[in-house]
């Protein structure tokens, strides 16, 4: 059976450096990330001057916005997560192939050569910050990219023209098994009155999928002499820039504020489902959302939630994200009101694994991008 698979390719300025790669997206598992995997095609001219080519996985962590850099304030850091010389080959690490490498190593020629990284775990998933519609300049967040030069070590500087970078992404799927259905209770008393307000709020699972509807269930019990004015549900993205110790905010993505079923009074009780669905399209506009980390000529949406194998496995370069229903009852100015809290999973489910077949007549349907505009004063 023939089998066209997707390949992604990229060339330098200088036309010397190609860089094929089979997928973008690199899953972690928690425990391990899936390899970074690709090949370079390297001119002749290169290959017989035995010109030395590395490769690097780069995180870049942009933590202030790029107008705000003056008088030589960098707000950007770039981790070098792995590097390794491609060619000529140190024999320092015998990976075995892909049958997606191997398939195109018998495509590309004897001057290709193939690649393979290893992101670590703890590296933070890929996240944006969403931008202002006045913003300019790259959006804070942390991106990856793979990175091939010609130079003479892995420090050296790397001149543009002989230069590919391509952006790639670190994602999580939805575990493949739901948690414990999220149920709380809260209540409140007074003083100087008698009774007390209680509330009982659960969810109808506690792992969604993006643009899915979320059912609150409530049942409010009222054994005070206080009366319930009106009720409001929200949807709120938590988002933990862990660089900072005081960045921790809150965004809400979805809210609906109710009046049906209210005044409850006094010795009154009250069972309600009440609907929201946290979606991108509701915050287009809004400053400082997460969304999942964004490839060029691709649309993204909310981020995923960061899932963390320990709570100490927090990367001090991430930025971790959160999810959690709030329900407020109100009760008047001098009443005050009663709120109850519940966190949930938004994730997308894992890709279905369907079985390929890469022969020696398979076809690779190649998605060629641009290489950035160069500087003239950059040489080989």
């Amino acid at each position: 059976m023939v089998v066209n698979f997707k390949v992604f390719k990229k060339c330098s300025p200088n036309g010397k450096i190609n860089l094929y790669m089979g997928k973008r997206d690199f899953v972690d598992h928690i425990s391990a990330v899936e390899p970074v995997e690709g090949i370079i095609v390297i001119d002749e001219e290169y290959v017989r001057e035995r010109r030395k080519i590395f490769g690097q996985i780069v995180c870049s962590f942009r933590y202030g916005r790029e107008e705000d850099e003056v008088m030589g304030l960098n707000f950007q850091k770039e981790l070098f997560l792995a590097s390794e010389q491609i060619f000529p080959s140190t024999g320092k690490s015998e990976k075995q192939l892909s049958k997606v490498q191997d398939r195109l190593l018998k495509k590309l020629g004897e001057n290709a050569f193939p690649f393979t990284f290893n992101i670590p775990p703890s590296a933070p998933a890929s996240i944006t910050l969403q931008q202002a519609k006045d913003e300019t300049g790259e959006p804070c967040g942390v991106q990856y990219y793979v990175k091939i030069f010609a130079g003479e070590s892995e420090t050296d500087r790397t001149h543009r023209r002989s230069t590919v970078s391509l952006g790639i992404r670190k994602v999580q799927y939805a575990p493949s098994k739901q948690g414990n259905q999220p149920c709380t209770v809260v209540r409140k008393d007074f003083m100087l009155s008698p009774g007390e307000l209680e509330m009982e709020v659960t969810l109808d699972k506690q792992l969604y999928q993006h643009d899915e509807k979320i059912a609150i269930n409530l049942c409010i019990r009222n054994h005070s002499n206080k009366t319930v004015k009106k009720i409001k549900a929200m949807v709120q993205q938590g988002v933990d820039v862990v660089l900072f110790q005081n960045g921790q905010y809150r965004n809400t993505i979805s809210s609906m504020e109710t009046e049906e079923g209210c005044p409850l009074q006094p010795g009154s009780s009250l069972q309600k489902v009440i609907y929201l669905m946290p979606s991108l399209n509701s915050v287009a506009q809004k400053r400082g959302i997460a969304l999942d980390g964004q490839l060029k000529h691709q649309n993204t949406n909310l981020a995923s939630t960061t899932l963390l194998a320990s709570p100490d496995q927090r990367d001090a370069f991430g930025i971790i994200v959160s999810y959690a229903v709030k329900v407020k009852l109100f009760l008047g100015a001098l009443g005050g009101e009663l709120a109850a809290e519940l966190p949930f999973v938004l994730m997308h489910p894992k890709p279905g694994v369907k079985s390929k077949l890469i022969s020696a007549d398979s076809q690779a349907e190649v998605e060629t991008f641009r290489q950035e505009t160069i500087d003239q004063e950059d040489e080989d």
